[in-house]
């Protein structure tokens, strides 16, 4: 009993002892949002540390950006479609182009629930305009310069840049833009307007529940289609004598009822100013949303081969890409692809573009000395959780580093709505590691948080991937890839 009973009060001050050791134990550790907070803090330092590792150069880059150029009525999705009595649908499908209120439902069905961005013709003028009546009054909206000539021209100013817009607007449009920014067109008496339908990641409509923020664009543009500011802005080019010639803008043309070779006539004229640039000159095509493969091919035939560099996001990427092999376009893509499958992407679409300059050099044949096109030496591809640069070795693109960084920094910032990045608004969503490709053996990189924008190199280029600090509270995502795109290019001119 003596033995037993000596034991007890050990017993009860070793408990005690235990329990004062788990409770300082749990006191003392970082709770799972300090160490959250932590990381998203140390790879924001380090991708601020990457893009002011340079900077623009103290004589102002010269950047002449087309074609046309909108006004922006941005509105919440939801809220609008509801104001307006647009019907619920339980038949998501894709249009091509809008006639009536049941295929626009069907329409937005289609993309919204995937997250997917979209833009649309209505053809129906009469629709459009009430459909614009109605987004007038919906407490909330928003007006901005839209358009992708205007959002990459405002960027490349609001960064240092001195720029020479094409697009024919009106004299309240020009008045609002950056000081820094030449226009050269003519003047409208009424911009076009396009309808922004914006939503948030799980936001809800009818029976439908978005994965991701995005927007679905409504347009019925009448000036744009046409490129009616190439004139002059083809006659200002000379004078202005730009470090980077940037065309964009060119969906407009999408299932636009042209009359026969009407856009034809129009993309030859555009090539025409292409071919005819400096050699020296860097030329970049921003893709956008394209639904006619008719259009496309027409890009492929009259600007994309006299393009150094490229910029398109993940629906547009594999959209492109089936049409380089042959297949249907491809209508709706994944909207959070891994890294391995976009950077397989886009090797194929470097592979098989060089392909095609080379083959149309073959021959031998000089077009007054020149050769025919350009190499492709620069792809940019912007997603949602990350951005992906290819930039051939010797070519004139620098900083590729530091240019991903921007760019994936300027994602945030054009997204929330400040250039100061709250990290209590964002997130990583990018994998902690991810394969550089889907081919049995690659290899795999993990997201260092000193280091997050990863480089290495492959065959004739370089690729670098960096992870977006993703925007939880969205202000816009409409422009946001032309930001994106355009913060990366200034970079590297």
């Amino acid at each position: 009993m003596m033995e037993g009973g000596s034991g007890l009060p050990w017993m009860k001050y070793g408990s005690v002892l235990s329990l004062f050791v788990v409770l300082v134990a749990i006191w003392f550790r970082s709770p799972p949002n300090t160490v959250l907070d932590d990381r998203l803090d140390t790879v924001l330092s380090s991708l601020l540390r990457a893009e002011r590792k340079v900077g623009v150069n103290n004589a102002r880059p010269r950047v002449a950006v087309g074609f046309g150029g909108c006004v922006d009525l941005i509105v919440d999705a939801a809220s609008f479609l509801n104001k307006i009595g647009v019907s619920h649908t339980d038949q998501p499908l894709h249009h091509d182009y809008l006639e009536n209120a049941e295929q626009l439902a069907q329409s937005f069905a289609y993309f919204f629930a995937p997250g997917a961005a979209a833009e649309r013709f209505m053809i129906n003028e009469t629709l459009f305009s009430e459909l614009v009546e109605g987004a007038r009054d919906l407490p909330g909206n928003r007006w901005s310069v839209g358009g992708n000539a205007p959002v990459m021209a405002s960027r490349m100013a609001t960064e240092g840049c001195d720029v020479l817009l094409g697009g024919s607007f009106s004299t309240d449009f020009t008045e609002v833009l950056s000081q820094h920014i030449t226009v050269a067109g003519k003047v409208i008496e009424e911009p076009d307007i396009h309808l922004i339908l914006e939503y948030s990641s799980g936001a809800s409509w009818a029976t439908y529940t978005s994965c991701r923020a995005n927007r679905y664009i409504i347009h019925s543009d009448a000036h744009n289609p046409y490129l009616d500011s190439l004139d002059e802005f083809a006659e200002k080019l000379k004078d202005f004598q730009p470090d980077l010639l940037i065309v964009g803008g060119l969906q407009m043309m999408d299932n636009f009822p042209f009359n026969s070779g009407e856009r034809e006539a129009v993309l030859s004229r555009l090539a025409h100013l292409l071919d005819s640039s400096s050699p020296q000159i860097g030329i970049h095509f921003e893709m956008a949303s394209f639904v006619d493969e008719n259009i496309v091919e027409d890009l492929l035939h009259y600007v994309i081969p006299h393009a150094d560099s490229l910029g398109m996001n993940e629906q547009e990427l594999p959209n492109l890409l089936s049409l380089l092999k042959g297949s249907n376009i491809t209508v709706l893509s994944d909207p959070n692809p891994r890294v391995a499958t976009v950077l397989d992407q886009m090797r194929e679409v470097y592979r098989i573009l060089n392909q095609r300059y080379k083959d149309a050099n073959s021959d031998g044949e000089a077009n007054d000395g020149k050769p025919k096109g350009k190499p492709l030496t620069r792809l940019h591809v912007h997603t949602l959780a990350f951005q992906a640069m290819i930039v051939t070795h010797g070519s004139q693109w620098k900083n590729t580093m530091s240019a991903t960084a921007k760019a994936s920094l300027t994602a945030n910032r054009h997204v929330c709505g400040s250039n100061d990045i709250d990290l209590s608004k964002a997130r990583l969503i990018m994998d902690d590691s991810f394969s550089v490709s889907h081919r049995e053996g690659s290899q795999r990189i993990p997201l260092q948080e000193t280091r997050p924008v990863s480089c290495w190199d492959e065959d004739d280029y370089q690729i670098c991937v960096a992870p977006v600090l993703v925007c939880t509270e969205v202000y816009q995502t409409a422009g946001g890839g032309d930001n994106v795109s355009a913060a990366g290019l200034v970079l590297q001119i």
